[in-house]
């Protein structure tokens, strides 16, 4: 009975501290994609962003989050994929600035 119940324990720690890391390593990138969703948000409420501009923007974040969740998921990201990751973002970032200061918007 001890070796099932100390055998469960380590598997629930083991479990628990692998879930971190994987966080740890895309916290950073989560934070900016916040920051860029801020960013269309303000947008589209100043009426700087089209419609289309707006969906075309939110996909692409969607984007973005699908490719977090798959290179979290093994509870490690690798250098490749943070790599992957930021110039998904670097490339938002640019499209975001690009289509608010493009002149067109939804007035």
């Amino acid at each position: 009975m001890k070796k099932i119940v100390i055998s469960a324990l380590a598997l629930l720690t083991l479990t628990f501290a692998t879930a971190p890391i994987a966080q740890a390593q895309t916290y950073r990138s989560e934070a900016r994609e916040a920051r860029q969703d801020y960013r269309i948000h303000r947008s589209a409420r100043r009426g700087e962003l089209t419609p289309r501009e707006y969906r075309q923007l939110q996909r692409q974040q969607h984007r973005i989050d699908r490719a977090q969740r798959h290179a979290g998921r093994d509870g490690y990201v690798s250098p490749r994929e943070r790599r992957q990751i930021e110039r998904m973002q670097n490339r938002a970032s640019k499209n975001i600035y690009r289509k608010t200061h493009n002149g067109r918007g939804y007035y």
